[in-house]
């Protein structure tokens, strides 16, 4: 009995998988009937869609008097949910962008899904500068255009219109940075696929062929794209802190603001990434991909950014008491002690006193406390949005006009609605693309000490 080597000669990768057993594992979600799973994830979406959908009707037919804004909150749930929303969309280009640069293999088994959660998440956003115009029909007067009708500009002095081109531009360049990281895995469904199935992804693939130089003008695209989105990634969030820095209104006037969002931002984004890569491995099971060093690594960068969220609310204290400033100093009184106490605890146990487990190896690797903590974050990078907005507002200058904000069910609805709207796109998304990307996954994977299969004769 001799040793022959097999005609088909694929390196066995970590696992004893072979670079095809990797492509069927990826693409099958995509071809195969959906689970179970999937259709009650995906029945439950559709109803919270439906909620979103009704609330809008509501808001528009009625106008947004049927949210419970007042003669001091006129903002509430709508900029609260509208700052969170852009935060979650953070961690997406972050994977991508930063990590890419600096060449963290383990960026791969996380970064497609994460894309994806950056483009829904602003879609999410972005409805809530949608409605609140009020004439929803009306929203092209946010954007400068030439017109016949007189010298009609926008006010370029506004930070709300700072928010409109930073989100605007990342949308763009995370949109083209996503897309332009599935062509080759399209090119791999179009060739494994018959019809207009196949026509269909062949048209999405460019015509890619896998040459040489389409991989060279690939990474050097990547390359250009992830070096675009690094810096959106610090100046989005900056500039919707600006929202509140660039006010006169004591507890917003501070340039702590800048760095805190950013930090916030990435923090509750990486939550939301672990919340749908644990979801995500266990209904497609993708867990030779999406490891568990993929998420100690994501929780690592959770413990961190937790860590400096937690200073930066101290240091909001310490600096209210420190400035003598005696309506700053009832402003951060009044978010510690006041109406809205419990907002402010919610916040600071999701967002500092949570994290802190992750100290231990042994609960930074646990499935189970992972998925619950990233949970708790999201929750309380809520809180935290609210705590600026509601506790500010609620008690200004004049105590005759101090009140307490509650939301309407219409609010509720459209909150809900957009969970629906995000989670119906990532659950589509799960069907027409590959969740992991295949050709990352492969290129960092190091072939077996056995590095050809072979058979015995």
């Amino acid at each position: 009995m001799s040793s022959v080597v097999s005609p088909i000669r694929q390196p066995l990768v970590n696992g004893g998988k072979t670079y095809h057993q990797i492509t069927e594992d990826i693409c099958s979600p995509t071809e195969r009937m959906p689970s179970t799973q999937w259709f009650i994830a995906f029945a439950v979406s559709i109803a919270f869609l439906g909620v979103f959908a009704f609330s809008v009707f509501w808001t528009v037919y009625w106008g947004i008097g049927s949210w419970n804004l007042n003669r001091t909150i006129g903002w509430s749930w709508d900029i609260t949910n509208f700052v969170w929303w852009v935060g979650i969309g953070h961690a997406g280009t972050l994977i991508s962008a930063i990590l890419l640069l600096f060449r963290q293999k383990w960026r791969t088994g996380v970064n497609r899904a994460a894309e994806a959660m950056t483009i829904f998440a602003v879609i999410c956003a972005g409805q809530y500068p949608l409605l609140h115009v009020g004439r929803i029909w009306l929203v092209f007067f946010i954007f400068p255009y030439p017109n016949t009708r007189g010298p009609l500009w926008v006010n370029f002095n506004s930070p709300l219109l700072w928010d409109v081109f930073a989100i605007s531009t990342y949308l763009t360049v995370s949109l083209l940075f996503w897309y332009t990281g599935l062509v080759p895995d399209f090119a791999t469904l179009r060739d494994r696929s018959k019809g207009i199935r196949r026509r269909i992804y062949n048209g999405l693939s460019f015509g890619w062929t896998g040459s040489a130089k389409h991989w060279q003008r690939w990474e050097a695209l990547s390359l250009i794209l992830a070096g675009l989105a690094t810096p959106l990634v610090l100046s989005v969030h900056t500039i919707v802190s600006f929202d509140f820095a660039t006010s006169v209104i004591p507890g917003w006037h501070t340039t702590i603001f800048p760095p805190y969002f950013v930090a916030g931002a990435i923090f509750s984004g990486f939550a939301m990434v672990q919340t749908l890569m644990i979801i995500t491995r266990k209904v497609l099971k993708l867990q030779d991909y999406i490891t568990l060093e993929h998420i100690e690594s994501m929780n690592k960068v959770i413990l961190v950014t937790g860590t400096i969220v937690g200073v930066a609310y101290l240091t909001e204290l310490f600096n209210a008491w420190d400035s003598g400033y005696i309506y700053e100093q009832f402003a951060f009184y009044n978010r510690v002690l006041g109406p809205f106490y419990w907002s402010y605890i919610g916040m600071m146990t999701c967002n500092v006193l949570s994290p802190q487990i992750f100290w231990w190896k042994k609960m930074r690797r646990n499935i189970f406390v992972t998925f619950i903590m990233s949970l708790f974050v999201n929750v309380g990078m809520w809180f935290e949005r609210f705590v600026i907005i509601a506790t500010t507002l609620a008690r200004d200058y004049l105590p005759s006009s101090w009140s307490y904000y509650t939301p309407t069910w219409v609010e509720i609805g459209l909150f809900v609605g957009t969970l629906g709207l995000f989670f119906t796109l990532f659950l589509l998304f799960t069907r027409v693309a590959p969740v992991v990307a295949i050709a990352e996954v492969k290129s960092i994977l190091k072939t077996s000490g056995d590095q050809y299969s072979h058979e015995e004769h």
